[in-house]
């Protein structure tokens, strides 16, 4: 291929901030971007020796990482940390908002947030919220001053297909629902996605969201997978490593003259 399509796709020296970049995800795209020569910063709110033991998973691959413990829902904290980074590198390049509160199907955590919506625990859902769509918000206004007198910078926030279609529960267990604080509020990152992108287009910032479908955890049931995968064009669920090409794409300059926007990867669901 020629070298000036690979320079398109290029990430190389960029400093990303990941907001949870210890979990599921968070470690897919950190890699990816990692081992395309990225500077990797984790954010997460978990045990930190875990939070530690990821970075070191990272470095293992020669990926340059470091890792931070931050709570998203304190603006003081973020602040605090986002001018940590920014002392340390210089910048923040790209600012990927993944953290969300959204346990794997089945697990023990999940039951409470898998409620009927007419018994949500409304302190549960103004905590997903908080977590999910404020902490978002939160993270942009740390990183957005330095992207506007750079004038550049890119801010990727990760949505889901149920910021786009409702949720067949179906495909959950009897009386579980999927979170109706999580379909509110990841509709709400697309909203906070075109409202920031129009603030900070001026200055060179592009602002888009990424809206994937379901990639289930190692944990989840083969019950679950088959009835999740009946509901897309492709008849499965997403691969590890599925996303990567995506999330290379929105942070690099081959998405250049993309802002305000989302990319959709959902096996064909939404299209049905």
């Amino acid at each position: 291929m020629n070298s000036e399509a690979y320079k398109m796709f290029s990430v190389e020296n960029k400093v990303i901030v990941i907001t949870g970049g210890a979990g599921f995800l968070g470690m897919q795209f950190a890699k990816a971007l990692g081992l395309a020569g990225a500077q990797i910063v984790i954010w997460d709110n978990c045990d930190f020796s875990f939070l530690q033991s990821q970075a070191v998973l990272l470095r293992q691959k020669n990926i340059k990482c470091i890792a931070q413990d931050v709570d998203l829902t304190d603006m003081v904290v973020v602040n605090k940390m986002a001018n940590s980074v920014i002392e340390k590198f210089d910048r923040i390049d790209v600012l990927i908002n993944n953290a969300a509160l959204n346990p794997a199907v089945d697990s023990a955590e999940a039951e409470q947030m898998f409620s009927p919506y007419e018994k949500y625990p409304v302190d549960l859902f103004k905590k997903e919220v908080e977590v999910d769509l404020i902490g978002t918000h939160l993270c942009i206004q740390a990183a957005a001053p330095q992207m506007i007198k750079r004038r550049s910078g890119v801010i990727l926030n990760i949505s889901s297909e149920y910021a786009n279609i409702a949720a067949d529960n179906r495909i959950y267990g009897e009386g579980q629902f999927k979170s109706i604080a999580y379909i509110a509020a990841k509709s709400g990152v697309l909203g906070l996605t075109r409202g920031w992108a129009s603030y900070l287009g001026e200055y060179g910032v592009r602002v888009n969201a990424f809206t994937p479908g379901g990639m289930p955890k190692p944990e989840v049931s083969e019950e679950f997978r088959r009835k999740y995968s009946s509901l897309n064009m492709l008849g499965r669920t997403a691969n590890p490593g599925e996303y990567d090409g995506a999330i290379l794409f929105l942070c690099s300059d081959a998405s250049s003259f993309m802002t305000g926007n989302q990319l959709v990867m959902d096996g064909g669901k939404s299209a049905w």
